[in-house]
């Protein structure tokens, strides 16, 4: 039976994600907040007690600021900073490795988890990232691109005329009003980008059949239709903290 017990706090541009876990499984549900809003008073509401003596805890980060008050809330000590400077159970093959995202690693090393390798993930975060993984398990790099809520807010912000959409599943390709149009055009669009990104990938890789692991806040409603998504994971990046706080304890 597992004893240690982790706090997992993956934390990008918009949202900071928590869970508590074992080594062997995530536990409860995720506690989400807008990271504009994420602070050391954050651990003082978690919807679950914890004991900051007993827990380690393993950070995924894309924003720097966010980081020193969580050391100083559970000690330097007993926290993980995920980089390529600790043990992760995959090789790397990148140029600076010190400059890849803590999220995509925690995602490569979920993917390689979950379905094996080759394997290429798909993150639809507030950027659209493809992190490919090569047979040899080695993250070998990837793809970044607007994520769809940038792009939609984008046009939303700088035209006088477009509005604000709710992006969910369009009833038709034939938009018959502008908030429509807008919503095919994003939604369908977006799939399309994908689609091509996923083929040029697999063209170079000299593979046809790689495995696709989709996670983030629009996996599910871009994945529909896209055959070559294999599997919808979205706590993939937290699952990959688990493993990684596993490896690191």
């Amino acid at each position: 039976m597992d004893k240690q017990q982790f706090l997992l706090i993956d934390i990008s541009n918009s949202n900071t994600k928590m869970i508590l876990s074992s080594e062997s499984l995530l536990l409860g549900d995720v506690f989400s907040i807008p990271t504009s809003e994420f602070c050391s008073d954050t651990f003082n509401h978690l919807p679950w007690k914890i004991d900051k003596k007993e827990l380690r805890v393993v950070i995924s980060s894309v924003v720097p600021e966010k980081n020193s008050f969580i050391e100083e809330s559970f000690g330097s000590e007993k926290v993980i900073h995920v980089s390529n400077q600790i043990k992760l159970g995959c090789g790397i093959d990148y140029t600076k490795p010190e400059s890849i995202g803590a999220d995509r690693l925690a995602n490569t090393v979920g993917a390689i988890h979950f379905i094996g390798a080759p394997a290429i993930v798909v993150d639809f975060g507030t950027a659209l990232t493809f992190d490919v993984i090569s047979r040899e398990k080695a993250y070998i790099g990837g793809v970044i691109a607007p994520g769809l809520a940038a792009m939609t807010d984008y046009m939303h912000d700088n035209t006088a005329l477009l509005p604000k959409i709710d992006l969910n599943e369009p009833l038709s390709v034939i938009g018959k009003t502008t908030e429509a149009a807008m919503l095919s055009g994003a939604v369908i669009g977006y799939r399309g980008l994908v689609r091509q990104i996923l083929s040029s990938l697999m063209t170079e890789l000299g593979e046809s059949n790689v495995p696709v692991v989709a996670t983030g806040g629009y996996s599910k409603l871009i994945s529909k239709g896209i055959e070559e998504i294999v599997e919808v994971n979205e706590k993939l990046t937290l699952e990959g903290l688990r493993i990684i706080a596993k490896l690191n304890h």
